[in-house]
C-alpha cells in the first residue's frame, strides 16, 4: 500500500482523479462487507483455524513481533482475503484516512443513517489540534495495544501527519 501519505494530500490526490475519500460511516459499512454484528471484516474470530486473516502486530508488543505472517511492516496489497464486499486490506497493514473530522463523542450522539460527520474536530487528549478520522488499523496493532483492525474502531490523528503505517483508498459517487 501507498505510505507516508498526509490526510491533505490523500484528498488532494482523489480530488485529481475525480474522486474522494470516503466517510467514516461508509468506510465502516465497506469494512463490515455485509456482515452484521462481526468485530471483524471476515467474522469474530482473529485468526480461522490458525490461518491469520490481516496484517497485524503478532507477539507482545512491542516487544516481540513473532512475523507469523511472514512480515514486519507492510504487506503486498491482496495478500489476505476478500471480505464480503470483495474489498482487500480492510483490516490491518495501514490505517486509512477517512474524510470525517475526528469526534471522540461524534457515536455517543444520535446520528442519522449514512451520517456525513462532524463539522469540527474534538479530542479531549489533544484538545487544541484538529484530526481527521483514520480507520482500519495498521500492521503495528494487536489485541494487547489497540485491536484497531476491528471494523468500529477508530482514532483521529493531525490532517498533515504522514506515517509508513496510514495510507488511504478511494470512492467515487455512483452518479459521477
Amino acid at each position: 500500500p501507498v505510505t507516508h501519505v498526509s490526510w491533505n494530500d490523500a484528498d488532494a490526490y482523489c480530488r485529481y482523479y475525480h474522486k474522494r475519500l470516503p466517510t467514516e460511516a461508509e468506510w465502516e459499512y465497506a469494512s463490515r462487507g455485509g456482515k452484521d454484528n462481526f468485530i471483524y471484516p471476515w467474522g469474530n474470530e482473529l485468526e480461522n483455524k490458525g490461518v491469520l486473516q490481516a496484517n497485524y502486530y503478532q507477539g507482545l508488543f512491542p516487544y516481540k513481533n513473532t512475523s507469523k505472517d511472514g512480515f514486519i511492516t507492510t504487506a503486498p496489497v491482496m495478500t489476505y482475503a476478500p471480505n464480503g464486499y470483495g474489498l482487500y486490506d480492510m483490516a490491518g497493514n495501514v490505517w486509512e484516512w477517512c474524510n470525517d473530522w475526528f469526534d471522540y463523542n461524534y457515536y455517543k450522539k444520535e446520528i442519522e443513517l449514512n451520517p456525513k460527520g462532524p463539522t469540527q474536530s474534538y479530542n479531549p487528549l489533544n484538545p487544541y489540534q484538529p484530526e481527521k478520522v483514520v480507520r482500519g488499523g495498521s500492521f503495528l496493532c494487536n489485541d494487547e495495544y489497540c485491536s484497531g483492525y476491528r471494523n468500529s474502531r477508530r482514532m483521529g490523528s493531525t490532517p498533515d501527519t504522514g506515517l509508513n503505517h496510514t495510507g488511504f483508498r478511494c470512492v467515487k459517487n455512483l452518479n459521477d
